[in-house]
């Protein structure tokens, strides 16, 4: 398991304090550079839930904000990873829509949110190393 990997769970297993999809994506990648965490927290705690609001889901929001983190900033890798992402859940991209699928599949929000949010991690990770 990576180090992006194991530090999104430990981020999606505290209770004391919320890390949000989009949070428990950034922060990671955040780490990692050595940023000041509490600025990315702060920056990205409107992104969870899909912008507050059921629009795109929050662990996506994150991953392209870690993308462009590590200076992965051209919009045709951005659509391939939102390419990748519909492709692995019939086409969707709205927390709305992920997560009424999800009801009607009977998951657990909070496990189906944690799944999102590790699945982003990977593809990041996968997007960086290939981008060297």
């Amino acid at each position: 398991m990576s180090t992006y990997l194991e530090e999104a769970k430990r981020l999606r297993a505290i209770t004391e304090i919320h890390y949000n999809c989009a949070q428990s994506v950034l922060l990671p990648f955040v780490k990692a550079k050595g940023l000041p965490e509490k600025e990315f927290y702060d920056l990205s705690v409107h992104f969870g839930g899909g912008m507050k609001m059921g629009s795109v889901c929050g662990a996506v929001t994150g991953a392209l904000m870690a993308l462009g983190l590590y200076g992965i900033d051209d919009p045709k890798d951005a659509n391939a990873f939102c390419r990748k992402f519909r492709e692995a859940h019939e086409g969707l991209l709205d927390c709305r829509d992920l997560l009424r699928v999800s009801a009607q599949r009977g998951e657990v929000k909070k496990a189906h949110c944690d799944a999102l949010v590790y699945e982003c991690v990977e593809l990041v990770e996968k997007m960086i190393e290939g981008k060297g």
